[in-house]
Formats: structure tokens, C-alpha cells, sequence
């Protein structure tokens, strides 16, 4: 029998109406989470977006062209500190301690400033590994990881993420072992979560940069693990 728990956190539903520049309640439907290009219908919030586009470049205010430059220098510009904030902690236990203990804080020490009251890191060990979901929506630490992926704000993975999380990962190309638990922790609106994945064998007396270069998104969302 494998080893699957599953941690929730009592949560009222307008507190993610209360965060709604944070939230994407869009239904994309994927048969596969790790396809990031496999989308279904746009949710609501993106039509309103898209209407308030062609609005704009109907009565000539904005060009297609300029949305979408505006977008590419967006992601440039965006601040991914995750990778960073989690190779400190691979080498330096001092920091690590105190990310485990108060990531919000930690994670400030470090210039990246949360929008949610809480993250709670969660450590990878040989005997457990954390995946991290937002049931309702798309709750997510962004000042460490980015914009959120499609797969994770499609409604499949926020299902089935919590009943069958080996097979979700296996998706991702991610086995693990039957004694190992996979722990499942719902995000909401006042709480995140960010994974710190086993630093790999073989990286001994590697820089943080370095280290920092191994680690992915997915691997602080907890979907897949890092690999020299």
C-alpha cells in the first residue's frame, strides 16, 4: 500500500474573492498537467481581458503588437527569487533553519517581498516528498516562481493532484519509491507554500549560483526533483 497523505487548511471562500489580482479561476481542461500548450476554453476572467483588448486596439488606444512586447518585457523583468532563496538554504543550514521556520521573513532577507501573510517551506526528505496545489484556484507564490503555469491552474490538476498525486507526478516523469509519503498542501489566499527539493548528489562545494541553475519551478512546486 503506498504512502499518500493529504494536508488541508480550513479556508472561507471569500478570502480568495479578496485576492482576486492573485487568483485565475479558469477552467482549462487537459488530459495531460504536464502540457503546459494543451488548453481548453478560456475562463472568465481571461475573456473579460481578451474583450477589453480588442476594445482598446478597436478604437485605436493600443496595437497587438505593443500587448505583446509589453508581455515578453513583463516576464523578463519578473523577479524569480525561488531558485535562489532555495539554494541558499542547500548551503547555508542558519538560513535554512530559519526559511523552515518563518519563509515569509526568511525570503525578505533575500529582497523578495510576498503577497500572501504567510509561506511555509516544506523540506524534501528520502521518507517524504511535498507537492504543492491550490484547489480552488490558483493560489502561488509569484515573487518566487513567476506567473503560474496553465497545468497548474487547470482544473486537472487541481483534482487530481489530491486523490492520485503518484500519478500526477508520473506525468511529470516523476517515480518515487512506495515508501516514500507524498505529502499534498493546499495553498489559499493568506498561505503559500514553496518546496525545498534534496539538494542532488555530485554538487558538493558548488556555488549558489551554480546550484540555483538546477532548480526549476516545477521542481519548487514539487512535481519534479532535481537532477546533475
Amino acid at each position: 500500500m503506498t504512502n499518500t497523505t493529504h494536508d488541508y487548511y480550513a479556508r472561507k471562500s471569500s478570502d480568495h474573492h479578496d485576492h482576486d489580482h492573485d487568483h485565475d479561476h479558469d477552467d482549462h481542461k487537459q488530459p495531460n498537467p504536464a502540457n503546459e500548450h494543451d488548453n481548453g476554453p478560456p475562463g472568465e476572467y481571461e475573456i473579460m481581458s481578451r474583450a477589453m483588448q480588442e476594445l482598446l486596439e478597436q478604437k485605436g488606444m493600443i496595437t497587438a503588437a505593443q500587448v505583446a512586447k509589453r508581455m515578453e518585457l513583463f516576464d523578463e523583468e519578473f523577479p524569480y527569487h525561488g531558485a535562489q532563496v532555495v539554494a541558499r538554504a542547500w548551503v547555508d543550514p542558519a538560513f535554512k533553519q530559519r526559511l523552515l521556520a518563518d519563509g515569509r521573513a526568511a525570503c525578505a532577507e533575500m529582497g523578495a517581498m510576498l503577497e500572501a501573510e504567510r509561506l511555509i517551506a516544506v523540506e524534501n526528505t528520502p521518507e517524504v516528498h511535498n507537492v504543492i496545489v491550490c484547489t480552488l484556484c490558483s493560489c502561488y507564490p509569484r515573487a518566487l516562481l513567476g506567473m503560474p503555469p496553465t497545468w497548474y491552474k487547470s482544473r486537472n490538476y487541481r483534482s487530481r493532484v489530491v486523490f492520485e498525486p503518484r500519478a500526477v507526478l508520473k506525468e511529470f516523469g516523476t517515480e518515487l519509491p512506495d515508501s516514500v509519503t507524498v505529502r499534498v498542501h493546499d495553498s489559499n489566499a493568506d498561505m503559500r507554500y514553496l518546496v525545498v527539493p534534496m539538494r542532488p548528489q555530485g554538487t558538493e562545494g558548488w556555488s549558489e549560483v551554480k546550484l540555483a541553475g538546477l532548480l526549476s519551478r516545477d521542481m519548487l512546486v514539487g512535481v519534479t526533483v532535481p537532477k546533475v
